[in-house]
């Protein structure tokens, strides 16, 4: 899978578990774009406008993790947080600095695609 922060591709490890292989069948089709909104001052978060498995764990996020929320939210961390989350990934090409330059200035959209 590809992710996208704007214009900017970022590089993912992402998890292996079932949330993470049905945002790959979601995003199979057709790329999934999300309106992100700034939040708390250390996260985006945007609406999948669908559900997907969860497997909640109390996590202590940093900058670049990538969780899915309540199911149906996916969130984006450029500071930390503690909170009961199912993990999907983590951004591994930027600094803590360079993801708070990415997602801190105002909303952004990200565009999840899968393929070449």
């Amino acid at each position: 899978m590809h992710l996208f922060i704007g214009n900017t591709e970022v590089s993912v490890a992402w998890e292996v578990n079932e949330s993470v292989s049905a945002l790959i069948d979601l995003v199979k089709a057709e790329p999934l774009i999300i309106d992100m909104s700034m939040y708390g001052g250390f996260e985006q978060v945007g609406s999948l406008s669908t559900s997907l498995p969860r497997n909640d764990k109390q996590t202590t996020t940093e900058a670049g993790d990538i969780v899915l929320y309540s199911g149906n939210q996916i969130v984006v961390f450029y500071g930390s947080n503690s909170w009961s989350y199912t993990r999907l990934g983590r951004i591994t090409d930027k600094t803590a600095a360079e993801m708070a330059d990415l997602l801190s200035n105002g909303n952004v959209t990200m565009t999840i695609s899968y393929g070449g």
